[in-house]
C-alpha cells in the first residue's frame, strides 16, 4: 500500500499566526499545504484571497494546493497562479465551461484539479465517467459534505449516504488511473489509503500536534 501524500488545510489554523503555522506543518512533514478559498456566495463561508496566498508563499517550498470555492472563477485564476498556487482545484458547477477553466489553469503553469461534491444523491455523479475522460485534469478532490449546507466547514461528519457516494467516486477515479484525494480524520486514514486515495486533506491542529509523517506512519502501521 502506497503511503498517501498529506495536505493539511489552513482553514483550521490560527489565522493570526499563519506564516508560523505554515512553517510548523512544513517541518512536521506535510507534503502539500491545502488552502481553502471561499467567497460567501458559492459557499456560505468567507475565507481568504490571493493576497494571503502570496503572503504565505515565502514561508514554505511545499506545493500550495488551492481549492477554490468561488463563483465566477475564471477571472481569478491568474491572480491565484501569480500568488503562488501550484495546484488549483475547481468545482465544475462554478463556471460555464469546466474544460476551458482547466485549460486556463494549466496554461498559467499550475496543475489543474476538479473537486466533486457527492453530498447530493449518488445519481448526481453519473457525469463522472465523462469528466474522467478530460485530459487536462491532474487531481480530483472528493468533498465528503453537502456543498449547499456544510461545504467549507472542516470537521463536518459525513452522513452514511454521502460516504457511500464518496466511496463510489473514489473507486471510479482510482480505477481510471487518476489521482484522488479526500478529507480524512484520524479514524479513517487507513481505510481511504487502502482504497487507493493518493492524497489526504485534514484539519491543521492534528498535524502540528502529532507531526504529519509520524501520524500517517502510525495510522498505516508502516505498511
Amino acid at each position: 500500500m502506497t503511503t498517501p501524500l498529506i495536505s493539511p488545510s489552513i482553514l483550521s489554523a490560527d489565522f493570526a499566526r499563519l506564516g508560523e503555522e505554515v512553517r510548523a506543518v512544513d517541518e512536521a512533514g506535510a507534503d502539500w499545504i491545502h488552502i481553502d478559498v471561499m467567497d460567501g456566495h458559492f459557499v456560505p463561508n468567507i475565507t481568504i484571497g490571493p493576497a494571503v496566498v502570496k503572503a504565505l508563499r515565502p514561508h514554505t517550498d511545499k506545493p500550495f494546493d488551492v481549492h477554490l470555492m468561488i463563483s465566477p472563477i475564471d477571472a481569478y485564476l491568474e491572480q491565484f497562479a501569480e500568488a503562488g498556487a501550484d495546484i488549483i482545484t475547481v468545482h465544475p458547477e462554478a463556471g460555464p465551461h469546466v474544460h476551458r477553466t482547466l485549460q486556463l489553469i494549466r496554461s498559467l503553469g499550475a496543475k489543474a484539479g476538479v473537486a466533486l461534491n457527492p453530498g447530493t444523491p449518488v445519481e448526481a455523479l453519473d457525469n463522472l465517467d465523462e469528466i474522467l475522460t478530460v485530459p487536462d485534469i491532474d487531481v480530483f478532490f472528493i468533498a465528503p459534505s453537502d456543498l449547499s449546507q456544510t461545504m467549507g466547514h472542516i470537521g463536518n461528519a459525513g452522513h452514511p449516504e454521502v460516504l457511500e457516494a464518496v466511496d463510489q467516486a473514489i473507486a471510479k477515479i482510482v480505477g481510471a488511473g487518476k489521482v484522488a484525494g479526500t478529507l480524512v480524520n484520524d479514524g479513517n486514514v487507513e481505510a481511504y489509503a487502502r482504497k487507493g486515495v493518493q492524497y489526504l486533506m485534514t484539519s491543521w491542529n492534528a498535524w502540528v500536534a502529532q507531526g504529519a509523517v509520524g501520524f500517517i506512519n502510525k495510522t498505516l502501521g508502516a505498511q
